[in-house]
Order: C-alpha cells, then structure tokens, then sequence
C-alpha cells in the first residue's frame, strides 16, 4: 500500500507544481494591479499548503525506510492540514458570486485532477498508517 500511496501522492504533487506555477504569475499581477483582497490568495495559504504536503511526504518516506509509526501518523497529520488549507483554497477558487471570476482561465483539469489525487492520497495514508 505504500507504493500506491507514493505514486498517488506523486500525481498530487505534479498537478499542483503544475497549479503553482500557473497561479504565480496571475497572482503576481493581481497584487501588482491593487484589486480587492478577497480576490486573491493570501501568500501564506499558497505557501503553506505545498510546504505542508512536503514536509507530510519527507515523514512518510522516513516512516516507510524505518517502520516508524509515529512518523506515518505525523505525516498523516500534516497531510490533513494540508489538506484543510488545499479545500480553503479551492472553496476560494470556486468563487462566491462576483468573485468567482477572480481566477479565470485557471486550469480546470489541473485543478480537479490535483484534488482527486489529493483525496485519494489522503485516504491511502489514513489506511497505510492504521496498518503500520
């Protein structure tokens, strides 16, 4: 199940590296331009939640290499956070009415294919770490 987990995260990973550097050139102009806040994402939000997703797969490869339990729960746990802070960036994304145009022409399938990844690895990290 690791494997599989691995090789879900690693799609998860591509798509967003994809997302980001679609994003940072839009976002580079948005702030450039002074529009109001809520149109754009907070710096930390987009920093954190790849930050996270990292430091959540370094601790998975150490739990795989050592068998260590804590570390496949200390991934799982960073990799929910992530996850929090990916579905806060998404509901955004999503637009509420006259925000919704505030990322447009954004890469639809990139986007949907880095959240199913997401979720999946999500779920295959939950049942991996209950079986270590």
């Amino acid at each position: 199940m690791g494997l599989v987990t691995a090789v879900s995260w690693t799609i998860a990973a591509l798509a967003g590296a994809y997302l980001l550097l679609s994003w940072l050139p839009r976002g580079r102009q948005r702030r450039d331009a002074r529009r109001a806040k809520v149109t754009r994402f907070p710096g930390a939000l987009v920093v954190g939640h790849p930050a996270l997703a990292v430091a959540a797969f370094a601790c998975w490869a150490g739990g795989l290499l050592t068998g260590s339990r804590a570390l496949a729960w200390t991934a799982f746990g960073a990799l929910a956070v992530a996850a929090l802070l990916g579905f806060a960036m998404s509901t955004r994304w999503l637009g509420a009415g006259r925000h919704g145009n505030a990322v447009r022409g954004f890469p639809v399938l990139a986007v949907a294919l880095h959240g199913l990844a997401g979720v999946a690895t999500f779920t295959l990290l939950l049942l991996a770490a209950s079986a270590f």
